[in-house]
C-alpha cells in the first residue's frame, strides 16, 4: 500500500472516535433543552422522519420503475435517504456553536437518522424479490 494508504488507515480509528466524542459532547451540551423541550424536539424530529421515509419510498418506486437489480437499488435508495448528519454537526457546530439551535437540530438528526436508516435496512432487505432479478 501507498504511505498516503497506510496513513489512512492509521487514522480512520481515530475519525470514528473522533465522531463518537463529538457527537457525545453535543448531546451533553444539549441536553437540557432535550429534557426541557420536548415539543421542540418533536417539530425537528416528526418533519425528520416523515421526509427520510418519504425520500426512500419515492426512490425505490423508482429504482422498480428502472427494474433496477436489488445490489444497486437497496444502497442507491439508501444514499439518496441519507441526510448526512455527521457532516451536519462538523458544519453546525464550526458555524454556529455547540449551543445553538443549529446544533440542536443536528443532535435531533442523529437521534432519528439511525433508528430509521436501520428500519429501512430491514425494509430493503425484506423487499429483495419485489425488485427485478439482476440483467444477464
Amino acid at each position: 500500500p501507498s504511505a498516503v494508504g497506510a496513513f489512512v488507515a492509521r487514522l480512520k480509528p481515530w475519525s470514528i472516535v473522533g465522531l463518537i466524542a463529538t457527537v457525545v459532547l453535543l448531546f451533553g451540551f444539549q441536553a437540557g433543552t432535550i429534557v426541557e423541550k420536548p415539543a421542540v424536539i418533536g417539530m425537528i424530529a416528526i418533519p425528520l422522519v416523515l421526509q427520510t421515509y418519504g425520500i426512500f419510498f419515492i426512490a425505490w418506486w423508482g429504482a422498480k420503475l428502472l427494474k433496477l437489480p436489488h445490489d444497486v437499488a437497496g444502497p442507491a435508495c439508501l444514499i439518496g435517504t441519507s441526510n448526512f448528519f455527521e457532516l451536519a454537526v462538523a458544519v453546525a457546530i464550526s458555524l454556529f456553536g455547540l449551543n445553538s439551535g443549529a446544533a440542536l437540530a443536528t443532535v435531533v438528526g442523529v437521534l432519528v437518522e439511525v433508528p430509521v436508516m436501520l428500519s429501512l435496512v430491514a425494509i430493503v432487505n425484506a423487499w429483495r424479490p419485489s425488485v427485478s432479478t439482476p440483467r444477464a
